[in-house]
């Protein structure tokens, strides 16, 4: 069996999650303690008791979702779970490569967490709330969505965000464009094209305030490099050098997440399994639909932890 680990994004999080294992183990509440600590505020609580829409702010989303995935992972490692014994890769979903990242060592827990606020609060911060949308599409393969992309930038700013695969793309950009890429994808045949619930057009080159404000705070944090390579979201590729991931990272902000790629380059280079470490299993879900010869299963709940380490550790 050779293993990839992967690590959810933003629309994963949910109020309550992670409370179960910060119950039942001392160590998956010590992560929510120390990034609690990291950003001076009790984010724990916002997490397990909400309200929703606090949680859902994404400067507050990001740091949470990647909490529960390193609270899992430590759950994981003092079971006898040993990323670089056991596990070939590491990849994450937008701001869940932040999470593959701390799993893997290149960044510390609370600097991981710092990182992610900053992240979340400059992203919000690079477009007035109302000139920006995203839209999925479902149900065209992705030259079409390009195609589609192509003629409604003749108005401004449409880009793909998110290949997801399974024939979901996500796009991104100014509001007109989008609605208009929507509605010339449903005339293409989109099964479905809807605006998303966003409060900005994430992945698009109208972040680049943010992709500014990340270079800055990625300069300025410690970085390692990682026990086992990880797959960026902008190249599909396996990386294992500190500068470049960074750089990769600064690249992310207004690039395309690859992830449709990214599943492929696994099914392609020996990774037969792929545990989805955290909340939700949205990645579970996406990755079926990509190459269905991938086992799945995702860890995020004491309920998951004993079969995950019986079956990694043979």
């Amino acid at each position: 069996m050779t293993i990839a680990f992967t690590f959810p994004g933003q629309g994963s999080q949910t109020v309550g999650m992670g409370k179960a294992l910060a119950d039942e183990f001392a160590e998956a509440r010590a992560v929510f303690e120390e990034v609690d600590d990291a950003l001076g505020e009790s984010l724990s609580a916002t997490i397990w008791d909400g309200p929703e829409e606090t949680l859902q702010l994404t400067a507050n989303a990001q740091p949470a979702l990647m909490a529960v995935s390193i609270a899992t992972m430590r759950v994981l490692e003092t079971r006898g779970v040993d990323l670089k014994t056991h596990v070939s890769y590491v990849a994450g979903h937008s701001l869940g490569e932040y999470s593959a990242l701390c799993a893997a060592g290149t960044f510390s827990l609370a600097d991981t967490a710092r990182l992610l606020r900053i992240r979340g609060n400059a992203m919000q911060a690079a477009v007035p709330v109302g000139e920006g949308a995203m839209a999925a599409i479902i149900g065209l393969e992705f030259d079409q969505v390009e195609a589609v992309c192509t003629e409604a930038a003749k108005t401004g700013l449409c880009q793909i965000a998110n290949d997801n695969g399974g024939g979901q793309i996500v796009i991104s950009g100014a509001k007109a464009p989008v609605e208009l890429a929507a509605r010339l994808a449903s005339e293409a045949g989109a099964k479905r094209a809807l605006l998303l619930p966003v409060s900005a057009p994430f992945h698009s080159a109208l972040m680049a305030p943010a992709a500014k404000a990340m270079e800055e705070a990625l300069a300025a944090v410690a970085k390692s490099a990682p026990v086992v390579p990880v797959i960026a979201n902008v190249r599909a590729l396996p990386v294992d050098d500190a500068d470049e991931i960074a750089r990769l990272l600064v690249e992310q902000v207004t690039g395309r997440v690859r992830w449709r790629e990214t599943v492929s380059w696994f099914a392609e280079n020996g990774v037969d399994t792929l545990y989805e470490v955290g909340a939700g299993k949205v990645l579970s879900g996406l990755a079926r639909r990509i190459d269905k010869s991938l086992a799945t299963a995702a860890i995020g709940a004491p309920g998951d932890i004993d079969a995950a380490v019986a079956a990694i550790l043979g």
